[in-house]
């Protein structure tokens, strides 16, 4: 007798199946639609790491996983034969695959985008389609031992609970205790073990229950090994992604931070998921033109400062040169990211150990919220968030926000937000100063160049108009006023091309325009 799961000769009835084994079949549903579940969503959070673009990343995870469920569902139809040892032959291709899943993305990223996009899509519809398969055949068992109606019910509302756990269980438990790459082969751990379980209990099943003993176990062996492997594989492919020498990694419960220190010259680089936030050889030309001009601007000095985002305390630094401050509020969403900036001894020598300052406050909240509810006014406001590269970045950067913003800054206040590239991303950057101009009667672009990421924008908008950049302070490695009355200046390839509209929450412009802007480097 063959242990082929297509083997027709042989008629199997499972109407004495056990009660027991039954409720067995039952559990492993739940099971398997949370594992399914799950690395749906490590796929999806993979390509939003590395490629950006969540919306559009999702998007495409969700809809071919369906698909090839769906497909998988059909082709169900034409297995025959031992029923039983087919799931069990799914389940171990499915630990398997799925479990590979994330360490395989991050080293075929380094390639070639094109290979990545083969190979995330060969992930997606493999698992599935073997999450497809799975269902309808444990329906076709369950069916012989009771009604197709309760049949039915029980598996999809085992189903639907189970992906439940997993779509709950991912954002607050797996990925910031595990990470991507740990809790990818610890759910294919848990794929296996299900295997295993059932191998057991249904042995008397089974064509050949010492084969199918020795697969499950030697799959689980195998999972188990990367599981407590992870943190050295994960170290390796960190190591390809970035190419510079890893010194500082965390996973947080918001986003994945890695620091980084060339070999050559030493210099300190900051990636939040995937993208360069700063490097140590020029983050002072972009932290001066972020902070100064909206310092010193108007014929008042400023004595109270909010700073949203910019937990590393590199921007802090700049504000302290200002002796007229005499409280810095910090909001940054992760208390990781602000541990990184007093405790992370690299860092905390390059902001000159600013997050110690005694005028500081920080706040670990969402800097929407805090705006919204704080009941604290400013003189300045420092607002120095990611790029809008995901539709939970693009709200910080609407016209509903600035109105916000506009509502605690104090009578002849400014503010300051970095705007991205006015060369790589221009229409995203004039987004942003258009949505400003709804609000503020005095609206200062200009740009500068740094190195590591080449022209880089901002934007000042004040209460006051005709304000003017008064004194300096002394000692600043870049900026000068003659330096600023040029960065006011823009070439004809930094405009706009195309007609802009006011970025809303409910018309999130910005992120359209930034995504086209970025897809054509």
């Amino acid at each position: 007798m063959s242990d082929s799961a297509m083997s027709t000769e042989k008629t199997y009835n499972y109407s004495d199946l056990p009660r027991k084994n039954a409720v067995l079949l039952l559990g492993s549903i739940l099971i398997v639609a949370m594992c399914g579940i799950v690395y749906e969503l490590i796929i999806g959070t993979v390509s939003s790491y590395l490629l950006g673009n969540s919306v559009y990343q999702f998007s495409l995870t969700i809809g071919f996983f369906m698909f090839a469920m769906g497909v998988g569902s059909y082709v169900s139809r034409f297995i025959n034969g031992n029923l039983l040892q087919a799931f069990v032959w799914v389940e171990l291709l499915l630990a398997f695959v799925g479990g590979m899943c994330s360490i395989s993305l991050f080293m075929l990223f380094p390639y070639a985008p094109w290979f990545y996009q083969v190979g995330m899509f060969t992930f997606i519809s493999t698992i599935g389609f073997l999450v497809g398969l799975e269902i309808p055949i444990l329906t076709r068992v369950l069916s012989e031992r009771s009604t197709t109606r309760e049949s039915l019910s029980d598996v999809l509302s085992l189903d639907y609970i189970g992906a439940l756990f997993g779509s709950v269980a991912f954002p607050l438990l797996l990925l910031p205790s595990l990470g991507l790459i740990t809790a990818s082969f610890a759910i294919g751990l848990t794929n296996a073990a299900v295997a295993l379980l059932n191998v057991i209990w249904l042995r008397d099943y089974l064509d050949n229950f010492q084969r199918m003993l020795t697969y499950a176990i030697g799959t689980i062996v195998l999972l188990f090994v990367l599981t407590l492997s992870a943190g050295k594989i994960t170290s390796f492919a960190q190591d390809h992604l970035y190419f510079d020498r890893i010194v500082w990694r965390d996973q947080s419960p918001y986003q994945n931070l890695v620091v980084t220190n060339t070999w050559k010259n030493n210099d300190i680089r900051l990636f939040i998921d995937g993208h360069l936030q700063f490097a140590e050889t020029d983050e002072y030309r972009y932290h001066e033109a972020l902070v100064h001009p909206v310092l010193s601007w108007g014929d008042t000095a400023p004595e109270t400062v909010l700073i949203l985002g910019g937990g590393d305390g590199l921007a802090i630094r700049e504000v302290l040169k200002h002796p007229s401050v005499t409280r810095i509020d910090l909001v940054d969403l992760d208390p990781e990211m602000t541990r990184l900036g007093s405790e992370f001894a690299p860092l905390v020598r390059l902001n000159g150990g600013s997050m110690q300052s005694d005028i500081l406050t920080v706040y670990n909240q969402d800097a929407f919220v805090y705006v919204k509810d704080t009941d604290q006014t400013y003189d300045r406001i420092i607002i120095d968030f990611p790029d809008p590269h995901n539709e939970a970045l693009a709200k910080l950067y609407s016209v509903e926000f600035y109105a916000m913003v506009h509502a605690i800054l104090n009578d002849g206040g400014t503010l300051v937000t970095q705007s991205s590239s006015p060369f790589f991303a221009p229409h995203s950057y004039w987004t942003i100063a258009l949505t400003l101009e709804e609000l503020f009667p005095d609206v200062i672009s200009y740009n500068t160049p740094i190195p590591s990421f080449g022209i880089w924008g901002f934007h000042m908008a004040s209460k006051l108009p005709d304000g003017a950049l008064g004194p300096l302070p002394d000692g600043l490695r870049s900026l000068t006023p003659d330096s600023f009355a040029a960065a006011r200046s823009f070439t004809t390839d930094l405009r706009p091309k195309r007609r802009l509209e006011v970025n809303s929450i409910f018309n999130p412009t910005i992120y359209e325009q930034y995504n086209t802007d970025i897809s054509r480097i």
